[in-house]
């Protein structure tokens, strides 16, 4: 202890100056640049936690400790670490290099040297590495490490006497597990078969000053792994994979897109609020005098309470210094893109972030990222055989197959999928015919709490709420219904009350030509055969706001029932204008790419596919 304390105090004391960034021209010809390693003695690459105990020299005896370290001791590795790169310095070593010219991945020595038989030394080729470490052994003249690259890892063999001057003496004194080390030398697989670099040469490319977490553990604690991700991509590689896969869906995606003609575009992710009269729309009494675009009217991912795609998201306010407004961030793509059909594009796309200030759940997260495209002359019919199209390509891109298991449940998206109305759905989950109502809400709304009563919280007063028999319709169809739809199933032809951008039914009056597409009881993409007709949609849009306004007082009225429709909405002016200069038929479509991932990578929590998500504040 007495050492540690002086150890500690003299680490205090140190004086942060620039030391020069060279090494002495023999040292930089033998890539020098060291990494400390977390202490001097010996740690195997089954039984060495990934941080240690503070001081040199001395072995952690409790190999399956169940505790991380604590806040101080992760002070005094850090303070012992940092003492470390001032001692490489006055060494002539610079601890963060400029670069490395690396010749192979580790995945790319794997396979070319996997044909050499053990004790085989490839010695007229020479390769470059560079990577983390994860993992070391030491013996007396001979050390081995494990590198760790996006790739993969590769053991780096050192001896003694292979290294130049004293190189040895530094390797084991101040690499420590969690630097970034650059190593070169020749390939040999080792007696007991373990392919390994044979290092002539290595560098120190980054010091890292902080302990990674424990190795046989892992980083456990479920909040700081969403908070330090870096730190769980070290500890847990498989997190790292989730994203690289989610990196190949959206790839995927885009190029099924482009084999199709589609032309990907950008629209605003701030939206300007517009301040016009209401002289003209009836009811206006209930609407503000400020109209937004894109500000909470039922857009694409149609009417789920509590949804990340919810109808009528709460957006975020922010404001710009130099317009002296306020702005919103996009709740979706899709008004703008509309627009791009009435400017002459016939087939256009976005994949991009939207915002929603809606609730943070498992299934949903503030800002997530969806595809909308819009195609014009097509129909919602034209969308169904799409989203198939892009989803297989997607499964097979990742799995090779067309069943795949999630959370224990097996999907197979062998098509063609299940198609089947929202009336008929809840019919046979409830016995109950909700068309036999027609205008009926009394009656609609009494059968409806006989049928969820015991299916979900707070339901009569969300039924209560429902102004429309389209609505209690809907709202029983997502407490009993959505659930159940594990397989890949198309519900269409919604009540025309939420879904006012989307085309009256052709056959039957009252619905309208729309389809979400539920997996594993989860929405995974919505689509309209879309509205044309200006003046039916202006009536929309207001009757929308009214219902809107409807349901926030009925619910404010009710204690303890979550509000959420406590938010003002309205009536975007300039899309109507567009409208009145003609867009032509066709068909949209949104799809949520989180829940894509979740569902191809088996993770059960949105927040796993997201590198960074949005989390509450930290107690």
């Amino acid at each position: 202890m007495e050492a540690l304390r002086a150890c500690i105090a003299s680490s205090l004391l140190i004086r942060w100056t620039s030391r020069s960034a060279f090494a002495p021209a023999a040292r930089r010809k033998a890539g020098a640049g060291l990494r400390c390693s977390s202490s001097s003695s010996s740690s195997t690459a089954t039984d060495a936690p990934v941080h240690v105990r503070l001081t040199e020299g001395i072995r952690s005896s409790d190999r399956r400790r169940r505790s991380s370290l604590s806040t101080s001791d992760r002070e005094s590795i850090r303070l012992i670490r940092l003492k470390k790169v001032e001692e490489l310095r006055s060494k002539g070593y610079e601890p963060y290099a400029y670069t490395w010219d690396r010749s192979h991945r580790t995945r790319q020595l794997q396979e070319i040297y996997a044909h050499l038989a053990n004790g085989e030394e490839c010695k007229e080729e020479s390769v470059s590495v560079a990577g983390r470490i994860v993992a070391s052994r030491k013996f007396g003249k001979l050390a081995f490490y494990t590198l760790r690259d996006e790739s993969g890892t590769i053991q780096l063999y050192f001896e003694k006497e292979s290294l130049l001057e004293d190189q040895f003496e530094l390797l084991k004194a101040y690499i420590d597990i969690g630097d970034i080390l650059g190593a070169s030398g020749s390939i040999k697989k080792t007696d007991k078969g373990e392919l390994s670099v044979f290092v002539k040469l290595f560098k120190i490319l980054t010091k890292s000053l902080l302990p990674l977490p424990d190795k046989y553990h892992g980083l456990t604690d479920v909040d700081k792994r969403y908070r330090q991700r870096y730190v769980d991509m070290i500890a847990n590689p498989e997190v790292a994979d989730v994203f690289r896969i989610r990196a190949e869906i959206v790839s995927e995606i885009r190029r099924t897109m482009d084999s199709w003609g589609f032309i990907e575009v950008d629209t605003p992710v701030l939206q300007i609020m517009e301040a016009t009269s209401l002289a003209c729309m009836k009811s206006f009494e209930l609407l503000k005098m400020v109209l937004a675009d894109l500000l909470s009217i039922v857009l694409l991912f149609g009417n789920s309470k509590g949804e990340a795609g919810g109808a009528e998201a709460r957006p975020f306010v922010t404001y710009h210094n130099s317009l002296e407004r306020n702005l919103y961030l996009r709740i979706a793509t899709e008004l703008h893109l509309k627009r791009m059909l009435v400017g002459g594009f016939e087939r256009v796309y976005e994949i991009g972030r939207i915002f929603r200030n809606e609730g943070i759940s498992t299934r949903h997260n503030p800002e997530f990222t969806t595809i909308e495209m819009y195609e014009a002359l097509s129909d919602y019919q034209s969308m169904m055989e799409k989203a198939e199209e892009i989803i297989t390509r997607c499964v097979l891109k990742v799995h090779g197959k067309l069943k795949i298991n999630y959370l224990g449940e097996e999907i197979c998206f062998e098509r063609p999928w299940r198609r089947e109305t929202m009336h008929n759905l809840v019919r046979e989950a409830t016995g109950i015919d909700f068309s036999e109502f027609k205008t009926d809400l009394k009656a609609a709304k009494e059968a409806a709490k006989m049928a969820v009563q015991a299916a979900a919280e707070d339901s009569d007063a969300l039924i209560q709420a429902c102004p429309s028999v389209g609505h209690v319709l809907n709202q029983v169809f997502e407490s009993i219904v959505e659930s159940k739809l594990v397989q890949p199933t198309f519900v269409l032809d919604y009540p025309i009350e939420i879904s006012p951008l989307a085309k009256p039914h052709r056959q039957f009056p009252g619905l309208v030509e729309r389809f979400e597409l539920f997996i594993y009881g989860r929405e995974i993409a919505n689509s309209f055969s879309e509205l044309t007709d200006p003046v039916d949609q202006r009536v929309r849009f207001v009757e929308q706001v009214n219902q809107h306004n409807d349901r926030r007082e009925a619910l404010t009225e009710e204690k303890g029932v979550n509000n959420d429709f406590a938010y003002d909405v309205s009536v975007d002016e300039d899309f109507i204008t567009a409208l009145e200069y003609g867009m032509p038929p066709a068909s949209g479509m949104g799809m949520g790419i989180d829940r894509l991932v979740m569902l191809l990578t088996n993770s059960a929590s949105i927040r796993d596919v997201i590198p960074f998500p949005v989390l509450k504040l930290r107690q």
